[in-house]
């Protein structure tokens, strides 16, 4: 499928019924295509949600040119972020349910909390996420942030399936010490499954997400451990990217995409 920047909006959702178009979408990506249980999900309307969409903002992307055939199927990719100053007026980060997060509180008004990011499976590895992540720099960009951070997803809940990634991911890319999450211990799966020695790096890149993978790749870092997301069917890690280590890369790469 061929797609021209022109016919995509991307901004904030500013109306009830474009969040729930990004429910919706969400629901398609983790309910339907992912099998999540996803606890706090409406089924019946095919809504993914939960109690934190009410302080999160919700960065959409619009296809003028496909009008959907139910209004709330307008929305093919999302990204769910909270400034730190926001969560500290309100429920604090969603992520702190699997994270000790308590090194990134303390710095919450140069924070950013991504999470729910989703693409419709005929938008994926196009223009769509290059537009997404245009739209996610000006967001950063205008406010000052500094520190973005988030859980990110590998499919299923068997970590030895994945353990050359995780292993890969704790050797080559775990956070500094002021930076280092750590995974809470009800649910925590220890990411050193293998030496480095005991893995092969090429299988290890392939079993990593894209999204991780691009992250990364702008200078992110993990947290120590991962989390099993029974609920979601999912095992995750946390992504940390401070743009004051990176600064170079960083905001000549957001800057560029943000003009």
């Amino acid at each position: 499928m061929k797609f021209d920047a022109s016919q995509f909006e991307i901004r904030l959702a500013r109306t009830e019924t474009e969040i729930r178009s990004a429910q919706r979408l969400r629901y398609r990506v983790f309910v339907e295509e992912m099998q999540a249980e996803a606890a706090g999900a409406d089924h019946a309307s095919r809504l993914e949600m939960d109690a934190f969409d009410d302080v999160f903002d919700h960065l959409i992307l619009i296809d003028h040119a496909a009008p959907p055939d139910d209004p709330l199927d307008q929305v093919v990719a999302v990204y769910r972020l909270m400034t730190g100053k926001v969560a500290m007026a309100a429920k604090g980060f969603y992520g702190a349910s699997e994270y000790n997060l308590d090194l990134l509180e303390g710095q919450a008004g140069r924070c950013v909390e991504l999470g729910r990011s989703c693409v419709r499976e005929d938008y994926r590895g196009g223009l769509a996420m290059h537009v997404m992540w245009n739209g996610l720099a000006e967001y950063v960009l205008s406010r000052n942030i500094e520190i973005l951070f988030g859980v990110a997803s590998f499919h299923g809940t068997n970590p030895a399936s994945i353990a050359p990634a995780l292993s890969h991911l704790y050797h080559a890319h775990l956070a500094p010490p002021d930076l280092r999450v750590t995974a809470r211990p009800e649910h925590r799966v220890a990411m050193e499954i293998l030496a480095p020695d005991q893995y092969e790096t090429k299988l290890a890149l392939q079993q990593i997400p894209s999204l991780i993978k691009a992250y990364l790749r702008l200078g992110g870092f993990v947290g120590d451990g991962a989390y099993i997301d029974h609920d979601f069917n999912t095992i995750d890690v946390c992504l940390v990217m401070d743009t004051t280590r990176m600064k170079s890369r960083y905001r000549d790469f957001y800057r560029r995409n943000a003009s």
